[in-house]
């Protein structure tokens, strides 16, 4: 005899994961072709692992997307190719270097790759006709990420407008488009950094080695501790060393930093996360320390 439990409200997690495999659904039904936008690193595996629930036992019904710099960490390509190759997924890799090469971004020895995404990304989406990009952007991150809608309309020239976003009363989608424009869409929006350790945690989610606490070969710049590479030559004064660190977030490997950590597991991760006072992008990613309004500025022009 089955037994009913007294309160049938989902827990935070089941409410967050429900949202977004509804937004996932709802993407598929209504665009016509829709990319996943996937850097290897924990926010954009949880988005790919929703997909995988929100589809299952069929296989995802659109192909991954990952805007390489050049610059990755070895540890997240490898873990990248382990879920594509899981999963059966198509992998489509717009390189910043074949973009150089081509002329479709310039490098003028002071833009960063990181920056240098902006443009092999739209051309990319151009290439191969995507009308809807999935990208694990979270509200909780950035000043300008929290102005995101979950359907963010993109112009045809790619560039977003924080002042024209659509409306989304009772989780009602507006997806309509013209020609060459496209939607970013973001599941995760109305998740945080310890939402996302909790999943990974009861998932069981494969992601980076790096990710958890190890032994590395680091330097102090700008208040940052980056990793010593032939990519990150070092500056007058600057002096290598090895540390225990783990990484919060991944990206450019020349301008993202670690923080010193001993947390080996999820679980001493959540500890730690659960009481930073600083985000991760905050806290280790050189690119939004340009300035106030860094991330808004590539977002205006097309960034993820």
């Amino acid at each position: 005899m089955s037994v009913s439990h007294p309160d049938y409200r989902l827990s935070q997690l089941d409410q967050l994961e429900a949202e977004s495999i509804h937004v996932f659904r709802e993407v598929a039904a209504e665009f016509e072709k829709p990319v996943l936008m996937f850097s290897g690193g924990k926010d954009s595996i949880v988005m790919l692992r929703l997909a995988e629930k929100a589809f299952f036992p069929a296989k995802i019904p659109f192909p991954v997307l990952q805007v390489d710099t050049g610059y990755d960490f070895p540890e997240v390509l490898e873990c990248r190719d382990e879920w594509v190759a899981r999963l059966g997924l198509r992998l489509v890799v717009a390189s910043v270097e074949e973009a150089i090469a081509s002329g479709v971004v310039v490098d003028d020895g002071r833009t960063t790759r990181n920056r240098m995404q902006i443009g092999t990304l739209l051309h990319a989406i151009e290439e191969e006709g995507f009308t809807a990009a999935f990208g694990g952007g979270r509200r909780d991150e950035e000043k300008a990420r929290a102005k995101e809608r979950v359907y963010s309309h993109r112009d045809e020239f790619g560039q977003w407008d924080p002042k024209n976003q659509r409306p989304e009363l009772w989780s009602l989608y507006n997806g309509r488009i013209h020609s060459g424009e496209h939607m970013r869409i973001f599941p995760l929006s109305n998740w945080t950094e310890l939402d996302i350790w909790h999943y990974i945690d009861r998932e069981q989610i494969l992601i980076p080695s790096i990710y958890f606490s190890h032994q590395r070969r680091v330097f102090e710049r700008d208040g940052m501790l980056l990793t010593e590479s032939e990519h990150n030559p070092l500056r007058a004064g600057e002096t290598a060393e090895e540390r225990t660190v783990r990484f919060r977030t991944v990206g450019d490997l020349t301008l993202t930093g670690c923080v010193e950590s001993t947390a080996s597991t999820t679980t001493e991760i959540i500890d730690e996360i659960a009481v930073a006072r600083v985000t991760e992008r905050g806290a280790t990613r050189g690119d939004d320390r340009f300035s106030e309004a860094a991330m808004e500025d590539r977002k205006k022009e097309g960034y993820f």
